[in-house]
């Protein structure tokens, strides 16, 4: 089973040797609010805050976000607004894709657009 996302930035926090009050500062927000997002007293913050956190954290953004459900406003704008995106997603979730092949197509669109060495 999958932590909580407090229990994960928790974690990601003490990894990274912040305090609460560091991570609260250089995220620009009250450190009362990082205690209670890490005893879950709190939902996950926007999906926004939550890349913003995971860079603090020097960790993937992608980890944090799968916990939250939630996509930074970018991606859900340009998914929003793209037939094509709409229709590959639509028929990623047709094949119901585990989660390694999810990684291979995300490296195989890594390739897409590397220039030849």
């Amino acid at each position: 089973m999958a932590p909580s996302f407090g229990t994960a930035l928790r974690e990601k926090r003490r990894a990274a040797s912040l305090t609460q009050r560091e991570l609260a500062d250089r995220a620009g927000v009250d450190f009362s609010y990082i205690s209670k997002l890490e005893n879950d007293r709190l939902p996950p913050p926007a999906a926004d805050t939550v890349v913003k956190l995971a860079a603090l954290l020097g960790c993937s953004a992608e980890e944090l976000l799968a916990l939250t459900g939630k996509l930074p406003s970018q991606v859900q704008e340009r998914l929003s607004n793209s037939r094509a995106a709409q229709e590959f997603l639509r028929l990623a979730q047709e094949r119901e894709l585990s989660e390694t092949e999810w990684r291979r197509l995300a490296d195989s669109l890594r390739r897409l657009r590397r220039k030849p060495g």
